[in-house]
C-alpha cells in the first residue's frame, strides 16, 4: 500500500507541474492560433477540445518526464570509480626518538562506490590517508596505509597499501655552520657584501646515525634578493633557512636545531682609481716603430672586493699591431679583471702613430728572480749570467730617453728545485711604444736552499 500510495503522489505531484507548466501554456498557444487562422482551425480545436485528445498528451508527457527521471536514477545508482592521486601520507610516531625511512610520501587512492556516493566523498575536505607506527621499535616492520574514508558507502583500495619501512633512534650532532650567499648578481655592481655576523656559528643536527655521517656541512642560505634596501651599511635579515648537504652538495633530510637563524648583512663600496695600460702585441712593418699611443680616457675607478683591488696596479688594454703600416684607430672593450664588479669606464678609443724605426743597445742589467720558493736563493753560475745588454727598438725621439732603470730583466722560477738550470731572460720596459729584446737568451743559474 505504502509502494502504491508513493507511486499515486509521484504522478499527481507531476500532473501538477505538468498542467501548470505545459498544459495551461499550451492551451494558450492554440487559442492565439485559432484566432489567427479562424475556420482553418475550427477543425483541430474541435479535436483538441476533445477530454481524451488532453489526457492522451499530458500521459505521453508525463512518459517522457519519467523516463528521462528514472534514467538520472538509474545513472545516479550505478557503481563507478574516481582515482585520487599523490595523496599525502601522514605517519603517527615518537618524532623526538626515532627517524622513520621507507614510507612514500604519497599513494593513489581508487574509490569505488556510486557516484552520487563518490561526488560527496571528493567534496569532502578531509582525504587522510595514516599510518599509525606507535608502539613500534627500532627495525623493519611492514605497515598498512589506511584511508579514512568520509563515507562508509565507499569501497577503497590505496596504491601501494603495504610498506616496508625502517625505524632508527634518532641521535643528534653539533656542527659549524657556514653561509652561502643567493643572488649575488641581483646587488648593485658598486656594492659587496664585506662581511656576514651570524647570531650563531653552531647547530644540532638530528637523525639517525647514517644520516649524520653524511651531513659534509650545514649552510644558511642568504638570498641577496631579500634585502630591504641596498646600500652601504649593515641590515639585519630574520629567518634565513638552514639547510644540510653530503659532499657532493646534495642537500641531506635531517633536522636542524634551529631551523633557521637571524644574520647580520654588512655592505660596503670599496672602489680605486687605476691607470689604464695600453700593451701592443706583435710587431709593426719591417723598418718601423710606435711612435705615439693615444688614448681617450687615461683612467677608470673600478669597484670590487677589497683583495682584488689590492692586487691591481693598472687595468691592461692589449692591442694587435702586428704588420701595422700606418696610423690606426682602435675601439676596445675594457675587460673586468677577476673580483672587479663595475667599471666607469667600458670602452675606449686608442690611436697609434708610427716612424721611423732605430734601436739603441743599453748595458749591465741586472738579472732578477720572480716567483722563486721563499727557501731558497739562486746564484750565477758566472757574471755573465747575472747582468746582460738590452737592445730598445723604437723611434729615436723615444729610445733617446730610455735607460737602464727603465728596463726590467727577469728569470721565472716559479716550479724550480734546488740545482743547476738552464733558464730564458725575460725583458720588459716602462715605454709600451719600445721594444725590449735581450742579447743574451738564457743563463745559467744555480738553486740552493737558505
Amino acid at each position: 500500500m505504502k509502494i502504491i500510495k508513493l507511486f499515486r503522489n509521484f504522478f499527481r505531484n507531476i500532473w501538477k507541474i505538468i498542467d501548470k507548466k505545459i498544459v495551461t501554456p499550451l492551451t494558450k498557444l492554440v487559442v492565439i492560433i485559432t484566432d489567427r487562422f479562424g475556420d482553418y482551425s475550427n477543425k483541430f480545436e474541435k479535436w483538441l477540445s476533445r477530454s481524451n485528445t488532453l489526457l492522451f498528451i499530458s500521459l505521453f508527457i508525463a512518459i517522457v518526464v519519467f523516463i528521462v527521471v528514472d534514467q538520472k536514477v538509474l545513472l545516479y545508482s550505478e557503481n563507478s570509480a574516481e582515482i585520487l592521486k599523490s595523496q599525502p601520507v601522514n605517519v603517527t610516531y615518537n618524532e623526538e626518538a626515532y627517524v622513520v625511512e621507507g614510507l612514500p610520501k604519497t599513494v593513489d587512492v581508487t574509490l569505488i562506490g556510486r557516484k552520487a556516493d563518490l561526488y560527496f566523498a571528493k567534496q569532502s575536505p578531509s582525504h587522510d590517508i595514516n599510518v599509525d607506527l606507535t608502539g613500534l621499535k627500532p627495525g623493519t616492520h611492514r605497515v598498512n596505509i589506511k584511508y579514512n574514508q568520509a563515507l562508509p558507502s565507499i569501497d577503497y583500495k590505496v596504491n601501494p597499501s603495504v610498506a616496508t619501512v625502517i625505524i632508527y633512534p634518532k641521535i643528534s650532532e653539533t656542527k659549524t655552520l657556514t653561509y652561502d650567499l643567493l643572488n649575488q648578481d641581483s646587488l648593485d655592481p658598486k656594492l659587496i657584501i664585506k662581511d656576514v655576523k651570524m647570531e650563531s656559528d653552531k647547530v644540532v643536527v638530528k637523525g639517525a646515525e647514517h644520516q649524520l655521517k653524511e651531513v659534509a656541512t650545514v649552510k644558511a642560505l642568504i638570498d641577496v634578493n631579500n634585502l630591504v634596501k641596498q646600500e652601504v651599511g649593515t641590515i639585519t635579515l630574520k629567518d634565513v633557512p638552514l639547510k644540510a648537504y653530503d659532499e657532493r652538495g646534495n642537500v641531506k633530510d635531517v633536522e636542524i636545531v634551529p631551523n633557521k637563524i637571524d644574520v647580520e648583512v654588512e655592505i660596503a663600496s670599496p672602489s680605486k682609481e687605476l691607470p689604464i695600460k695600453v700593451i701592443p702585441k706583435g710587431d709593426v712593418s719591417f723598418g718601423l716603430a710606435i711612435s705615439s699611443i693615444d688614448i681617450n680616457e687615461t683612467k677608470v675607478t673600478v669597484y670590487g672586493s677589497e683583495d682584488a683591488l689590492d692586487k691591481l696596479k693598472f687595468i691592461p688594454l692589449t692591442i694587435d699591431v702586428n704588420g701595422l703600416k700606418e696610423k690606426h684607430e682602435y675601439k676596445l672593450e675594457l675587460t673586468k679583471p677577476t673580483g672587479i664588479r663595475h667599471m666607469t669606464v667600458n670602452n675606449v678609443t686608442v690611436t697609434v702613430e708610427l716612424d721611423k724605426a732605430t734601436e739603441k743597445e743599453i748595458s749591465n742589467i741586472k738579472i732578477e728572480p720572480r716567483n722563486l720558493g721563499e727557501q731558497y736563493i739562486v746564484q750565477g753560475m758566472s757574471a755573465d749570467d747575472t747582468m746582460i745588454s738590452v737592445t730598445a727598438k723604437g723611434v729615436a725621439s723615444v729610445i733617446n730617453d730610455i735607460k737602464s732603470s727603465d728596463i726590467t730583466a727577469y728569470l721565472d722560477l716559479k716550479g724550480y728545485e734546488p740545482g743547476v738550470h738552464e733558464v730564458e731572460v725575460q725583458v720588459e720596459g716602462t715605454d709600451p711604444k719600445v721594444q725590449f729584446v735581450s742579447k743574451t737568451k738564457k743563463v745559467k743559474i744555480r738553486i740552493v736552499k737558505k
